[in-house]
């Protein structure tokens, strides 16, 4: 009988604890849950109604710029035509949705292919990808850029950090490990 006086006893204070507790600290409570469920509700709204039409957008104004791409016309599918919009459009408005980074990295193969280094440059060093493959041969491509620009030490550590980034795509990994052997070699160094 005297364990259940206890228990009951116990758990008369906890309850009297939690309340005296919720009544101190009511507002802060209130404020912090009201505060979380608006940060809810704001994320829903902005990728609802901000961020997913922007990459609609952006997928719409690409799609000429990769047409251009894929037929060697990197001018235009920078720059777009009188009609169409290229990548750096895609970049300057969309830069922030999956396919403004993916204008990024045509982008910058596209200065890359036209001999502007500085901007393939500031392309590819923004570029960045969850995509090993993609990763790779962004690295690699600023690697080129670098070693166009004879700024071997930089190329060297982008082409070996690209060549190990993703091994298992052994064609260009290799082929990224021997432009830095190659440089290496340039430099006077095994």
């Amino acid at each position: 009988m005297s364990d259940k006086r206890t228990e009951q006893s116990e758990r008369i204070d906890a309850v009297n604890r939690l309340d005296a507790f919720w009544k101190k600290n009511q507002k802060i409570i209130t404020y912090v849950g009201l505060a979380v469920i608006l940060a809810i509700i704001g994320w829903w709204a902005y990728n609802q109604y901000v961020a997913k039409p922007n990459e609609e957008k952006a997928q719409a104004a690409i799609f000429k710029a990769e047409e251009y791409y894929r037929m060697d016309s990197f001018r235009l599918a920078l720059k777009g035509d009188s009609v169409n919009k290229g990548f750096e459009y895609v970049i300057n408005n969309y830069g922030g949705t999956k396919t403004g980074e993916l204008a990024r990295y045509y982008a910058g193969i596209s200065y890359l292919q036209l001999g502007e280094f500085d901007y393939a440059i500031k392309a590819l060093k923004e570029y960045d990808t969850d995509s090993k493959m993609i990763q790779m041969m962004a690295w690699g491509r600023l690697a080129d850029a670098y070693s166009m620009k004879n700024e071997r030490s930089k190329a060297i550590d982008l082409y070996k950090k690209a060549g190990s980034h993703f091994q298992e795509e052994e064609i260009n990994s290799s082929e990224f490990l021997f432009r830095a052997a190659q440089l290496l070699e340039l430099e006077n160094k095994k």
